[in-house]
């Protein structure tokens, strides 16, 4: 006769089973959870790293931006916020709240989204990288076995103070610290009921409800916490930190005035700005903010210190000079710089970039960052001038001109110039000199030539050249003949990279590469080129260039110290508001700028051969020779042989009375050697966008080249 179990048995055996199991899975996550160093709820994250070119260690950014404060230096209107909004029970429950882990599953299954994670529970997975971020059921019972062993080691007002110096406010701030400082220009401890309730508003999601990019949804998450308070569950919050229905109803009025501060860095100047501009692009919120980057750079520290003091040293010597008209450097205060107000002291700018990559080395925006933020380098848009001549020269060179051939230097014609009928610029020595070589007009920078070979190649061919070479912004009218148009100092300097690299153009870059925490790289950097003119033309502009050093506006040169081979130009503009020199050795291209940030005459003669120029010597010769050798530029091709053109004013014009040499007729009689054939235009076609030639993208497109999928 078969004998049955009973059914208690069955059910003391299954019990059994079931306690055996759930012991067996607790001890093993108790094992697990041993493991973690509770002492990692008070450290940080690691700061963001940045490296020189030569992968040393430059500065370090703020990843996590934070100033820890202690529980009782917050606004006890943040503590009623905060916990009303992430956690009622926080003071009554063991690190999880069964209730509301409850009430998270029942309303996940209705379709709402409802978090039951506590405080600890939340404080724990910021603090431990290694519990990963995929949700999981094996990641919320570790969570919660490690929540249980900093219950019994921390007290609650311990874990409160380090959840709030930890957890992640949106905008690159940590803590409630630097969270009320960036939003509200205050510390914590004066935090308004509704401000108080807006930044705890924000936890659940800072990107997307900053109210720096999304003021409507930060209102919309105080106006939730201010009701989350008001409700029966919160009725011990409002009673034990004062929360009166009437502060409720005034805060929900309270306007939203935030206020938004800079972002910090351990190493403030020019260059590290602009980095911090190029990661904005880069990178997106959360990728900055998660911090422990590597960040990669083109600069060159010992350049880039060496620029920085040449430019002031310099700029200095200008404001010693006896009757300088402006207000002086030294003269600036303290409590002006306090008060972040705008210098009104000479300023300027130096840019570097190394040819052969487009690696910027040296990036100067200004005299001191401490008193002025402005990165002039780029961001100020000043008048080019002269800096701008060489590119109406390649543009006519490579329609057919020589710079042996010869152009008239007398003055403007009514009519003359094609799209300017009535316009006659001069020369700014109000001296004119008749017939002269081409190449005189850009060895000597005289505008009557430039304007006439600029009109010869065409204002379609001057633009179209200036595009090719990065400069797309200039105004369609003959003045631009002569720079009468404004860019920045790193554009200009770009620009004149692709004569230095005989016509190849090269995306200028500050970031090499952005590595994350974890080793994986985010981002590198293209290294874009393309063919942007024609060898010849640039290796003809290019030795033309050197004449200007060697008996040009920039000789002086010379007198100053510099020995090497170096093509470049000087730039001044009307009324003396604006100094320029560009120039380049083989390997080196630096520009500078001088001027006032509001535009006005520096001292009267202030050419850029005597303000700009001596910068970029001391710059150029501190520049290491074994990094940056200087070597001889190609020797131009041999075009003396050619039958020369001559591009007088048209002969229907009337001609000046002038003491200089008479204008002859348009054909000068000289034995040709060669036969020239006709020149057919050469002017570099607008390039349609590919792979190779970056000229049509967008900026945002070109800074990420490469990015890690998401």
């Amino acid at each position: 006769m078969r004998r049955h179990i009973p059914w208690k048995r069955w059910f003391f055996l299954a019990l059994l089973f079931a306690v055996l199991f759930v012991g067996t899975i607790a001890g093993f996550y108790a094992w697990r959870a041993s493991k973690f160093d509770l002492k990692g709820i008070t450290e940080m994250r690691e700061r963001s790293t940045v490296f020189d070119m030569d992968g040393k260690i430059w500065g370090r950014l703020q990843g996590e931006n934070r100033v820890p404060v202690k529980l009782n230096g917050v606004s006890k209107f943040f503590v009623a916020s905060l916990l009303a909004r992430e956690d009622t029970r926080f003071y009554s429950h063991w690190g999880v709240d069964p209730k509301g882990l409850l009430r998270a599953v029942v309303r996940t299954s209705q379709g709402q989204q409802q978090g039951g994670s506590t405080l600890t529970q939340q404080l724990v997975r910021n603090s431990y990288d290694a519990l990963g971020q995929r949700k999981s059921m094996d990641r919320k019972l570790l969570e919660i076995f490690v929540s249980l062993r900093i219950e019994r080691k921390y007290t609650k007002d311990e874990i409160l103070e380090h959840y709030m110096n930890r957890v992640y406010f949106g905008s690159g701030v940590y803590g409630i610290e630097m969270a009320s400082k960036a939003y509200f220009g205050k510390s914590a401890s004066d935090l308004t009921l509704g401000e108080a309730a807006m930044i705890a508003g924000i936890i659940r999601a800072p990107t997307k409800a900053s109210p720096f990019t999304n003021l409507d949804r930060a209102k919309a998450e105080r106006d939730a916490v201010l009701d989350r308070i008001a409700t029966p569950d919160c009725a011990e919050i409002r009673k034990q930190y004062g929360v009166t229905d009437d502060l409720i109803a005034a805060a929900k009025k309270q306007p939203l005035k935030v206020v938004a501060t800079r972002r910090s860095t351990t190493q403030e100047n020019y260059a590290m700005d602009m980095v911090m501009r190029e990661l904005d692009v880069i990178l997106d919120d959360d990728q900055q903010d998660a911090g422990g980057l590597k960040i990669y750079t083109t600069i060159d520290p010992a350049l880039q210190d060496e620029a920085q003091k040449s430019l002031d040293r310099a700029l200095t010597k200008i404001e010693q000079r006896p009757g300088y008209p402006h207000p002086k450097k030294s003269q600036f205060t303290e409590e002006a710089r306090k008060a972040e107000l705008p210098t009104d002291y000479l300023q300027g700018s130096v840019v570097v970039v190394d040819n052969r990559s487009g690696g910027i080395r040296a990036l100067i925006g200004g005299r001191d960052y401490r008193e002025s933020k402005f990165n002039r380098a780029i961001e100020a848009r000043r008048t080019v001038g002269s800096t701008f001549k060489p590119f109406v020269y390649a543009a006519a060179f490579a329609r057919g001109l020589t710079p042996d051939d010869e152009i008239s230097d007398a003055p403007i014609q009514p009519g003359e110039i094609t799209g300017a009928p009535g316009w006659h610029p001069g020369n700014s020595d109000d001296k004119f000199n008749g017939l002269l070589p081409v190449s005189e007009g850009l060895v000597h920078s005289r505008n009557t030539m430039t304007v006439r070979v600029g009109n010869r190649a065409g204002l379609d061919a001057v633009l179209g050249f200036a595009n090719q070479v990065g400069l797309g912004e200039i105004p369609r009218n003959p003045q631009s003949y002569i720079g009468n148009f404004g860019a920045t100092p790193r554009d200009m300097t770009i620009a004149y990279t692709v004569l230095a690299n005989g016509g190849q153009r090269k995306q200028g870059y500050l970031i090499e590469r952005i590595d994350n925490a974890e080793g994986e790289v985010l981002y590198r950097a293209s290294h874009a080129s393309f063919r942007a003119a024609d060898p010849g033309i640039c290796a003809m502009t290019t030795s033309v260039l050197s004449e200007v050093m060697q008996r040009g506006t920039a000789a002086a040169a010379k007198s100053l110290g510099w020995t090497k081979p170096a093509a470049g130009k000087t730039g001044t503009t009307d009324d003396y508001h604006d100094a320029w020199f560009i120039g380049y050795t083989t390997t080196l291209t630096c520009g500078v700028w001088v001027g006032l940030d509001k535009p006005a005459t520096i001292v009267p003669k202030g050419y850029g051969a005597t303000l700009a120029l001596p910068v970029w010597v001391d710059v150029m010769k501190r520049a290491d020779p074994g990094k940056y050798p200087a070597e001889d530029f190609s020797r131009r091709k041999q075009v003396a042989a050619m039958r020369p053109t001559v591009i007088a004013p048209a002969p229907d014009t009337p001609r000046p009375q002038s003491t200089d040499a008479p204008l002859r007729p348009q054909v000068v009689e000289r034995p040709p050697v060669v036969e020239r054939p006709p020149v057919a235009d050469q002017t570099p076609a607008p390039r349609k966008p590919d792979s190779t030639s970056p000229d049509n993208r967008p900026v945002s497109e070109l800074l990420r080249p490469f990015r890690k999928p998401q």
